[in-house]
């Protein structure tokens, strides 16, 4: 009786214990829906926090400094002209004095030689239009809504690439509080709206990739399972491709703000027709590279390239639409007019051509000195990034804008490239001989993305060494380079499968790391939004003797 009492008290101490054990586990443990719910919540609120930062960073206090800075000179008044006459004419001599004291007026009809597109100009005459031209934030708005949205593009392409929610704040967040980024999106300058329009295109590129792998496997499952089955040996000729569509009219309007988009166009068009190489090789089309370079490659020509050069000819509307631009209303005649066929174009395709021309001439032979010209060779140093402006208070303080990036997240992005370089190289040695386990998270088509963007944005520059270059050119590769960092990154923080302890590990180094750039970016704010501080301040910000 005792032993049955000892048991019965057994049986009773333990089993509530037991209970309140699961129905604690139960309750800590959060059901399937709340979880979805959670994830949806997390996908909303980590995209709309990193704009939020974004937002305050190019928009607060956009109206300073109240005078035009470094080539806002040329853009926002060409601008305004573009507003007031449809294209660019000449404005009178102190013309800057007047935008300073709110008094803009209007230019003479009488054209002056523009040496980029107008697109971006447009973009910022959406700003004049919207606070009126005496308002230095309206020269502005344009671009800083064009900074903006880049955040969110470049949250989207990390997205398409990487898939993880983390990695897509990372990558919007480290462009978010970059100083380039900033400061191209508070100076009415071009750049910023090319490198928008340019991963617009990049975005429509990766999608197309997707649809056209979905499309081959479909081809092939059709052709395979027929009875009896087809040949597939040359592979298909896919026509139905409007994210390629796509991506030419974005790449046409990205050379409608400036030239050096074509050479971005003319990269990720190879590297589309070599990702077509690949997917066919790889689902067993035999004819695999000949098939894709004389089916596939000449369709893709002619679903991107007619788009881009239309949507670049839109762009000139204005130009076309009036008679006052420069070189509208040359004459044309037997000596002038362009040869063979192209003779029969219209008088304002042919008036238009030349301005082209003489545009070319003008860029190769920029050779002038500047004080803060930064040849493409020393850009990845970070030597001599862009003064925009400097103004002495007088009182021990000054404004100052410097187009200098976060110096973490350059150096960072720079290592980042050289790391996936390698890796792309130890990968490939490490296929030919049998091991097929990838040495990051991403790899493939995303490294493929990534390096293309940055390299096609930067090395076409070491081919003019004797042009006069800047380092806020960079602007269209920084997103490539975030993208790079973040892939980098990816790896540090380690898969969402591994340990526990692996997993704490990296999302601690990879948080020290991102406060440590935060922190940066605030110590460097000042300096890029052009906030009034004191001098020594300033000073504190040359790390190297040439960033003065």
């Amino acid at each position: 009786m005792t032993g049955a009492q000892s048991t019965g008290a057994h049986s009773r101490d333990q089993h509530p214990a037991h209970s309140t054990g699961m129905h604690a586990a139960a309750t800590a443990a959060p059901s399937s829906q709340t979880l979805e719910r959670r994830r949806r919540v997390l996908q909303v609120a980590v995209p709309a926090a990193v704009l939020g930062v974004a937002a305050a960073t190019r928009l607060i206090g956009l109206e300073q400094p109240g005078e035009l800075v470094f080539d806002e000179t040329y853009y926002v008044k060409d601008a305004e002209s573009l507003r007031q006459l449809g294209y660019e004419g000449r404005w009178p001599d102190g013309a800057n004095d007047l935008w300073a004291a709110g008094t803009p007026g209007s230019p003479s009809p009488l054209a002056s030689f523009v040496v980029h597109p107008p697109l971006g100009k447009w973009v910022i005459a959406l700003g004049l239009a919207l606070l009126g031209p005496e308002n230095p934030a309206a020269w502005r708005l344009g671009t800083a809504l064009m900074g903006i949205a880049l955040v969110g593009l470049v949250m989207l392409l990390a997205h398409l690439l990487l898939g993880r929610l983390v990695l897509t704040g990372l990558a919007g967040l480290l462009i978010a509080v970059d100083g380039n980024a900033i400061v191209m999106s508070r100076v009415a300058l071009l750049d910023g709206v090319l490198a928008l329009l340019i991963v617009l295109a990049v975005i429509f590129i990766v999608l197309d990739r997707r649809d056209a792998h979905r499309q081959l496997t479909a081809w092939l499952e059709r052709r395979r399972s027929s009875d009896p089955p087809r040949t597939t040996d040359w592979g298909p000729a896919l026509w139905g491709r409007p994210w390629l569509l796509a991506a030419g009219l974005a790449f046409g309007l990205a050379t409608g703000v400036k030239w050096n988009a074509l050479y971005l166009l003319a990269a990720f068009a190879v590297l589309t027709v070599a990702a077509d190489a690949v997917d066919r090789r790889r689902a067993g089309v035999a004819l695999w590279a000949s098939g894709t370079l004389l089916r596939q490659a000449p369709i893709s020509f002619v679903l991107t390239i007619p788009a881009a050069a239309a949507a670049h000819l839109i762009t000139w509307w204005g130009w076309f639409a009036t008679t006052g631009g420069y070189g509208r209303d040359r004459l044309v005649s037997d000596e002038n007019r362009l040869p063979g066929i192209l003779g029969s174009l219209p008088d304002p395709l042919q008036n238009w051509w030349a301005y082209q021309q003489s545009i070319y001439g003008y860029h190769v032979g920029v050779t002038a000195d500047h004080n803060y010209g930064a040849p493409a060779l020393g850009w990845p140093l970070l030597l001599r990034p862009t003064y925009m402006h400097y103004t002495d208070l007088g009182d021990g303080t000054a404004e100052a804008i410097t187009g200098i990036p976060n110096p973490l997240i350059w150096w960072a992005a720079v290592a980042a490239v050289v790391t996936l370089v390698v890796v792309l190289v130890v990968s490939a040695v490490r296929r030919m001989r049998g091991a097929h386990l990838p040495l990051l998270p991403a790899h493939g088509w995303p490294l493929a993305v990534v390096l293309t963007g940055v390299f096609a944005g930067w090395l076409p520059w070491l081919l003019y060494p004797e042009r006069t270059t800047f380092f806020f050119y960079t602007i269209v590769i920084t997103p490539f380079l975030v993208l790079a960092l973040t892939i980098v990154l990816s790896a540090v923080l380690g898969n969402p499968s591994a340990p526990a302890p692996r997993r704490a590990v990296g999302a601690t180094v990879v948080l020290v790391f991102m406060f440590v750039v935060v922190a940066i970016s605030a110590f460097f704010l000042p300096l890029w939004t052009g906030t009034p501080v004191d001098i020594d301040f300033i000073r504190l910000h040359y790390w190297l003797p040439t960033w003065i």
